[in-house]
């Protein structure tokens, strides 16, 4: 397995835990059980940590992918500053999800106010996990990209037009 396909096995999952911890947050909030709340600042956490390994994964996969066909640099380039600032909103969500789990563990005063920090830093955070995937996605499927597409169907056109021009 190299780095490329690491990358790609461990990426969805900075992306995918925030989505669980939000929908138990929530039910944990509507339902006033802190076994619920406490569940879902621990997902944020492993949040956090798989941004750790994604980030870690990522330059190797670029090193993997950098020179095949089809693949644009400036895709790639704008993929990384997206996930810089994802990974980073997600390590202090994981920080401040270690907060609040303290603070819910030791009653806390501040820890009634901290499922809705969370919460509320939480979708924050998977506004810009979303950019992160769609901008890592269009490197290598064209098919979500305009400009990605329009840039492969441009090189297609070159070359048919060139192969027509030998014959």
């Amino acid at each position: 397995m190299n780095n490329t396909h690491l990358h790609l096995v461990v990426n969805h999952l900075p992306i995918i835990f925030p989505v669980v911890g939000i929908i138990l947050l929530v039910i944990g909030i509507f339902t006033k059980t802190e076994v619920s709340k406490r569940n879902s600042y621990f997902i944020f956490i492993l949040g956090a940590l798989a941004s750790i390994a994604a980030m870690a994964t990522g330059e190797g996969a670029e090193e993997g992918v950098e020179n095949l066909p089809g693949v644009a640099e400036s895709l790639i380039e704008t993929h990384e500053e997206a996930a810089e600032l994802f990974a980073g909103l997600s390590y202090i969500l994981g920080g401040i999800s270690t907060v609040a789990l303290f603070a819910s563990f030791r009653n806390y005063i501040f820890s009634k106010i901290m499922p809705f920090t969370v919460v509320l830093f939480a979708l924050a955070t998977l506004f810009f996990a979303q950019k992160a995937g769609t901008t890592g996605g269009e490197i290598r499927h064209t098919e979500i990209s305009s400009t990605g597409t329009s840039q492969i169907i441009g090189e297609d056109i070159k070359k048919e037009s060139n192969h027509h021009d030998k014959e």
